[in-house]
């Protein structure tokens, strides 16, 4: 880290950045430096929906907009966006491995979860992720055949 220090809390910038406190956080980037956002930066990759995400969301609420802001912002979306496309990516490969578990058509094992052929290719290409219910039909239909 550059020369970023905190005062008055518990935590170093050497600290994993989960572990520091609120203030600490508002500090690093109010006052810091792009090497001092890294490891912000790294956790919002990590885990877009966590604590450290949610913090700087909501110091980024009531802080005036400027460089830094727009940044720690577009690195939250640009996370959940990733993480969502991740996500989706994953369900459609699940769908398609209990699909080719089962050993059936497309029509005959659509028929057999309770969807149309329709529906269960858009799960298989990605484009609709299955409902965690559907998910699980469909997994389970597939190892009980």
């Amino acid at each position: 880290m550059s020369g970023l220090s905190f005062r008055n809390v518990d935590a170093e910038p050497s600290d994993d950045v989960r572990t520091w406190p609120y203030e600490a956080l508002v500090t690093a980037i109010d006052r810091g430096l792009v090497p001092d956002w890294q490891p912000v930066f790294a956790e919002i990759r990590r885990s877009p929906w966590g604590t450290v995400a949610r913090r700087v969301e909501r110091f980024l609420g009531y802080r005036d907009p400027d460089g830094a802001s727009t940044l720690f912002a577009m690195a939250i979306r640009r996370a959940r966006t990733e993480t969502k496309r991740a996500d989706r990516a994953e369900a459609a490969a699940r769908v398609r491995a209990a699909l080719a578990f089962a050993g059936t058509t497309q029509g005959e094992f659509a028929a057999s979860v309770g969807t149309s052929a329709s529906r269960l290719s858009t799960y298989l290409n990605g484009k609709v992720t299955p409902s965690a219910a559907m998910l699980i039909r469909i997994e389970r239909t597939a190892t009980s055949r």
